[in-house]
């Protein structure tokens, strides 16, 4: 395996629709060059043009697309072509394609709408990934391994069903213990044998709930069993190369991660963490800052899954063509979003796509190079510019984003289990939206975040934030306590430890240690409309709650605000109870961000987690993010608004992109501009 010694600066390559016009091949190694792209990611979807039928293979092809890449020292990302198989295997074995809620089988066509069970799927796929592996596994260039693409979705064939009732009967044993977690009692769907269990039906809000949150875990732990059949191939074959798979983190706005798959669980399966990352920079919707805020969110949530430097492996130079209104990036929004993915952490930028499809459904997705095949575009010479960029920054390869004192925890089952709750109200739950509402304080004030999941190691944080964790193990309630009598700092809120991890209610009241660390009781929950405020008042400050107020009993907390509306007026909104030798701060309502931001201003000041940096701003539209080894420290400094801003260098440091020094005093940066200042000697 080649040893990286440079920022990745490549994307998907796809030579087998070009192949009748070698010129064309030959003009697009040239333009990498111009372009400083050095790597390429091939075989993504080119089964059909390595296999032509079963067992007949035709890779030379590809022989000379490596020895291109060779040829000009280019890295090289191999693919398993398992996201989209050829016609001869849909054909000659149908059980390939997927069946739909409704027991409809898909016909041929798309991708990714194969059965992740299907014995002969795998079989045909551990065949293709073999030969590729014997065949390339000793090329100089060959740097990573690409397990299929965008893993997701679900298949309820009868293969699939007869998967899931083995999960089922393996976790519960017993049909005792199955009706039990799933309350089967309940509209007499009591279970009398295991063959009654099923997938959920299409009318969903009418199954048991624990049914519905195991289909969630079972068809992530199968895609996660199908990523690792292919795996178990390349490992053998050639151990030495790393393998990943491209997760997804949906546009920004969206209101929750990818919510297919546990990709916490699913980052243990993988050597290194890489995302595909599309951000809606010029929707309407949010400002360019409220958008580089939740994708910084996305970037942070990558980066914290194994804690460590993660991978770009699909990104746009311009435009996509599947939003609902595609606009191509204002000029220098490319650089700056490239910029912001390398200051959380990112080693690699890939594009899809190097080469604009000339056809079929992606046709007018960006592209490096477009239809118009020239290299003097504004994209092309964005791209350049980027990648003079990332030669540059060279130097800061081997650093890591600053280590986070401050952490929000974020969980699947959680996740899962508010989406289908009958409770509150489906439109305001908004889960995601919360933990992003969490997280811009720290953002908007440079203060480095992870997110972590119930199984994380906690030493590291001083404080930890745990919004809406409505489903809570009791093992995680003692975690929580455990954390803070030890010292720690942690803000819960509303709507949580209802219920345990089968979807059941606890009885009895909140668990023992969540009214210990807390100090409160929780009682009531009023969930308002979207019309509706609940005035809320500290000693200093009053405001608003919006869609979820906590009616509370005091135990050991003091009362930090009190709402005065409504007929819970003069009870507690906000506590903070002294336990151990730490602090847990309860927050009962839905506040804006301007109370938030009061909130965790006054904790992050007590526990000092701000640090001095060389450059001062005057607007939140402005980031500072830090990469940093034990020698230097690279400050990426970034003006995310539609207009110039200003920021004051403190002392003397130099831009490592243009290598020039930046005295100290006022300076303008223009929209969507970027700095990666180190200090002077």
């Amino acid at each position: 395996m080649t040893q990286i010694r440079e920022f990745i600066h490549g994307g998907d390559y796809n030579p087998e629709q070009w192949l009748d016009h070698p010129e064309i091949i030959a003009k697009d190694f040239a333009y990498f060059k111009k372009a400083h792209i050095n790597t390429i990611t091939i075989g993504i979807f080119s089964w059909a043009k390595l296999e032509l039928s079963e067992g007949e293979y035709n890779c030379d092809w590809l022989d000379e697309v490596f020895d291109r890449a060779e040829q000009q020292d280019m890295h090289v990302i191999l693919a398993t072509p398992s996201g989209a198989r050829p016609r001869w295997v849909a054909e000659k074995y149908p059980e390939v394609l997927r069946v739909d809620q409704n027991g409809q089988r898909h016909l041929f066509g798309e991708r990714h709408n194969h059965c992740y069970t299907s014995p002969a799927y795998r079989q045909k796929v551990q065949n293709i990934d073999r030969k590729l592996a014997e065949r390339y596994g000793q090329r100089k260039s060959l740097i990573l391994w690409h397990v299929s693409n965008e893993f997701g979705g679900q298949c309820y064939c009868d293969l699939c069903q007869a998967a899931f009732r083995k999960w089922v009967q393996d976790k519960y044993q017993t049909l005792d213990n199955l009706n039990q977690a799933y309350w089967a009692t309940f509209w007499s769907h009591t279970y009398t044998s295991w063959n009654q269990v099923v997938a959920p039906s299409p009318r969903g809000d009418e199954n048991l709930l624990g049914l519905n949150l195991d289909w969630h875990r079972f068809v992530s732990e199968q895609t996660i069993d199908f990523f690792e059949a292919e795996a178990q191939v390349l490992r053998e074959v050639t151990p030495n190369i790393k393998i990943t798979t491209n997760f997804m983190g949906g546009n920004p706005d969206d209101e929750h991660v990818f919510f297919d798959l546990d990709y916490q669980k699913f980052a243990q399966h993988v050597d290194v963490i890489s995302w595909d990352s599309y951000p809606s920079w010029r929707s309407d919707a949010k400002t360019t800052t409220a958008l580089a805020m939740n994708t910084a969110v996305m970037n942070d949530v990558m980066r914290s899954y194994k804690h460590a430097n993660y991978m770009i492996m699909e990104s746009t130079p311009s435009q996509v063509n599947w939003h609902p209104i595609n606009r191509p990036k204002a000029p220098g929004m490319h650089r700056m979003g490239v910029l912001q993915e390398i200051s959380h952490g990112a080693n690699a930028i890939n594009y899809f796509q190097l080469h604009q499809s000339r056809g079929s459904s992606e046709m007018y997705h960006g592209a490096v190079i477009g239809h118009d095949l020239r290299d003097d575009t504004r994209v092309f010479k964005e791209v350049t510019k980027v990648g003079e960029n990332l030669i540059s920054l060279q130097p800061a390869l081997n650093t890591t984003a600053r280590q986070a004192k401050v952490a929000i925890v974020y969980d699947y089952d959680n996740m899962w289990a508010l989406s289908d709750v009958r409770n509150y109200a489906g439109e305001t739950i908004k889960y995601w939206r919360t933990i992003q509402e969490q997280y811009q304080y720290f953002w908007e004030h440079d203060i480095p975040v992870e997110f972590i999941s119930t199984q994380d190691d906690w030493s590291v944080y001083q404080l930890v934030i745990d919004p809406m964790h409505f489903l809570m193990s009791r093992d995680f309630a003692n975690q929580l306590n455990e954390y803070v009598a030890q010292g720690g700092v942690l803000v819960g809120s509303y709507i949580s430890g209802q219920v345990d991890e089968r979807y059941l209610a606890y009885l009895g009241g909140w668990l023992k240690p969540l009214h210990e660390v807390y100090g409160i009781e929780p009682i009531e929950t009023d969930t308002l409309y979207p019309s509706q405020l609940v005035g809320v008042a500290d000693e200093n400050n009053q405001t608003q709650a919006h869609d979820y107020t906590t009616i509370m009993e005091l135990d050991t907390a003091e009362v930090l605000a009190r709402y005065t509306s409504d007929w819970y007026a003069d009870s507690p909104a906000v506590t903070m109870n002294s336990f151990g030798k730490g602090t847990a701060y309860y927050v009962g309502a839905r506040f804006d961000q301007k109370y938030l931001a009061t909130f965790y201003e006054k904790i992050v000041t007590d526990l000092q987690l701000t640090s001095v940096m060389p450059i001062e701003k005057t607007t939140t539209a402005v980031h500072v993010n830090r990469r940093e080894d034990d020698t230097q420290t690279y400050y990426f400094v970034q003006n995310f608004a539609d207009e110039a801003a200003t920021i004051t260098i403190k002392t003397p440091v130099i831009d490592i992109l243009t290598g020039k020094e930046i005295s100290v005093g006022k300076h303008q940066m223009v929209a969507y501009d970027g700095l990666v200042l180190v200090k002077k000697n």
